[in-house]
């Protein structure tokens, strides 16, 4: 009798043993799907206008209503030497806003200098430079935890080129192709950024 009990013993303890592993290796497929998911969510497979993002002001824009035009990507800051770019990105919007959508995108990467709040941005940005064109939640555009979309658009740059410091540009065609990207010395109102968004 005794070894019946024994025995019954041993095969509940055997139950929960298979059935915790059972658990952890669910758990491991999960977290296996999850981190498959973020990459493909990450690859050349993701479409410009599947994206997505939340604006400053908590409203999330759906970029498929950009299809059909050109639009110039910034990653902006407010402490940096190139900061007075916001007036160039404004007179931009004004003059050609018939021939390029302008998306900022405030990042605290390089110099920790976007360090405010999207409320604080939003008031720095109106305040200082009139900013009328589209600004986005905070977001990182390096490192591990960089936004989707700037992952995209490294991945599908003329020569997968992302961000070295505060205010570098892409330029997305009509058709929804990254067509160029301009480095941070390189002005919203220079003839290089005009010739190319009047292709």
């Amino acid at each position: 009798m005794k070894s019946i009990f024994k025995l019954l013993g041993l095969s509940l303890v055997l139950g929960i043993t298979v059935s915790c592993s059972g658990t952890a290796n669910n758990k491991t497929s999960d977290n296996a799907m999850a981190t498959e998911t973020t990459a493909n969510a990450n690859t050349s497979g993701t479409d410009f206008y599947s994206f997505k993002v939340e604006a400053l002001d908590g409203q999330e824009i759906d970029f498929s209503k950009y299809k059909g035009k050109k639009v110039l990507l910034v990653n902006t800051a407010s402490e940096c030497g190139f900061t007075p770019q916001y007036a160039g990105l404004q007179e931009l919007h004004e003059k050609h806003g018939d021939e390029v959508v302008i998306l900022g995108f405030p990042a605290n990467n390089f110099g920790g200098q976007e360090p405010g709040s999207n409320e604080e941005i939003a008031t720095f940005c109106q305040r200082n430079y009139g900013v009328a064109f589209q600004m986005f939640d905070k977001i990182s555009v390096k490192g591990e935890d960089k936004h989707p979309l700037y992952t995209w658009l490294a991945a599908h740059a003329p020569n997968h080129e992302e961000p070295s410091w505060n205010f570098c540009k892409y330029l997305v065609d009509e058709n929804g192709n990254v067509v160029a990207f301009f480095p941070s010395k390189v002005k919203p109102m220079d003839e290089e950024i005009l010739a190319a968004i009047q292709k």
